[in-house]
């Protein structure tokens, strides 16, 4: 089936509709749903119902667009107070780790296709794109099985593997975007020294430049939304989605890592003081699921699965040696400096290391170029080897956190939705009535409470809400919904 304006509306709805089912059913059984989002891509493909697509500059172009988003709305969700304790480490698995992974997985590469599949036996560099490709990892699916399953992690783990994940994009695309230059280029002529010393010195400016131009755009962004003055509540977020291309597109025109700008923007706007913050929060919750699942589903499609059987030895091979031994290897030597992590927090720090959508947008960057040779076979060997490790690790990720004892429940939240405007003085707070707050009555007007604090919920053990008075009675275990002035 040819997609036509005609049909376009209608295919793009059933395969929404069909995802969001897929994702729902998955999820109950521990499945992560970005592989449900590419598997339902691939059955609506050329293999499947008979959806042709082929086009990787639009998926590079939907890839770039929605990668842009995610990164946005993952950094306004990161509060600096929880990853400073990990900015460390964090750092090191996003610098370090993506480095190491390559050489190790680079080099495995090069001696096994020699070996088991001459016909691919690719050079060293190569060797080391496809390494690069899969350098990065995606911890989002990670937390989505982890919060389904009501299980927090100790040792601050959430916290580091959020910060690695957001954060090693862009070191894993320079390396891809420096190894594909050097595709059909004479090795023999090229110093390693000066490639080391070019690589190292792009390296920190594109990052420099990534950081600063994240820095400004993210105040600007602040800045705007300030002065606003919109009686539209709306206008808020879009322009806030102006605000994130803007990030990327300018920090690319003068050389800073794109990628890298929208994630520290995010972390500015989530960290600032806003008016209308929380409808901003509410409209890209949103937003980044419908890029998601859009992004997914065009990998799924630009696949062909049948092509797939082709990679299947080596794949598995490779999959296994990046999940048992270069993910571990990375952890262990960029974790060295940080004697707080237990074993067992390094160990569950190695096994969630999953593949995602970013190594299959970047082999995209292989298809495009007209320097890389046997482009489309890396492209299928990296999206087999994104499936295995998702089916792998992400279906164990709960599994291992328990058998390691690195789990803690999450205190769920009495009042969910309620919060206050970032503009008025006063937080928001829940307690739980004990017998020591009732020792002088049962009543609120007698009950021992914080000072400065107004009670303006109460919600009993059987789940009723009650708007308080003077005279309501309390039972040990109700919660209490607080407000108190700064």
């Amino acid at each position: 089936m040819e997609l036509t304006p005609n049909n376009i509306v209608l295919v793009s709805a059933a395969l929404l509709l069909l995802s969001v089912l897929a994702g729902r059913t998955g999820s109950r059984y521990g499945l992560p749903t970005l592989v449900l989002f590419l598997g339902v891509g691939m059955l609506a493909g050329s293999d499947g119902f008979g959806i042709r697509f082929d086009s990787a500059e639009m998926t590079q172009f939907i890839g770039m667009v929605s990668l842009s988003i995610i990164l946005f709305s993952g950094g306004s969700d990161t509060k600096l107070s929880d990853i400073r304790p990990v900015l460390g480490p964090g750092l090191m698995l996003a610098t370090v780790g993506v480095l190491i992974t390559t050489a190790v997985t680079g080099a495995f590469i090069y001696y096994l296709f020699h070996l088991f599949a001459p016909v691919y036996a690719f050079g060293w560099i190569e060797s080391m794109l496809i390494a690069a490709i899969m350098s990065s990892t995606d911890s989002a699916s990670v937390f989505s099985i982890l919060g389904s399953a009501g299980t927090g992690l100790r040792e601050n783990l959430r916290q580091t593997l959020e910060l690695e994940s957001g954060s090693n994009d862009p070191v894993a695309y320079l390396l891809v975007i420096m190894l594909i230059s050097l595709t059909g280029v004479d090795v023999a002529a090229i110093s390693p020294g000066d490639v080391a010393v070019s690589s190292s010195v792009m390296l920190m400016v594109q990052l420099a430049l990534g950081a600063l131009g994240g820095l400004l755009i993210g105040y600007v962004a602040v800045w705007l939304v300030r002065r606003l003055k919109s009686d539209n509540e709306f206008m808020y977020p879009v322009l806030m989605i102006a605000c994130v291309f803007f990030s990327f597109s300018l920090t690319e025109l003068v050389g800073g890592n794109s990628y890298l700008s929208v994630y520290v923007s995010g972390l500015v706007v989530g960290n600032t003081r806003l008016p209308m913050k929380r409808t901003i929060t509410t409209f890209f919750g949103g937003f980044t699921w419908l890029v998601q699942i859009i992004m997914f589903l065009t990998l799924g499609l630009l696949v062909n699965p049948s092509e797939l059987v082709d990679v299947a030895v080596p794949g598995v091979a490779l999959g296994v040696f990046m999940i048992l031994v270069a993910r571990p290897v990375a952890v262990f030597v960029s974790l060295l400096p940080f004697r707080k992590f237990s074993l067992r927090a390094r160990l569950y720090v190695s096994w969630v290391g999953l593949r995602g959508a970013v190594p299959i947008i970047f082999a995209t960057y292989a298809l495009i170029s007209t320097t890389v040779e046997h482009a489309g076979f890396m492209f299928n060997i990296v999206f087999f080897i994104t499936l295995l490790s998702l089916l792998i690790q992400g279906t164990t990720v709960t599994h291992m956190a328990r058998w390691l004892n690195l789990c803690q429940s999450l205190s769920g939240s009495a009042f969910t939705g309620v919060e206050l405007p970032d503009d008025v003085a006063s937080t928001m707070s829940e307690m739980v009535v004990s017998a020591d707050m009732l020792i002088d009555g049962e009543t609120l007007r007698a009950a021992v409470l914080p000072e400065k604090s107004l009670i303006i919920m109460v919600k009993r053990k059987d789940g009723a809400y009650v708007v308080p008075k003077g005279d309501t009675r309390l039972h040990v275990g109700d919660a209490l919904l607080l407000i108190k002035q700064k």
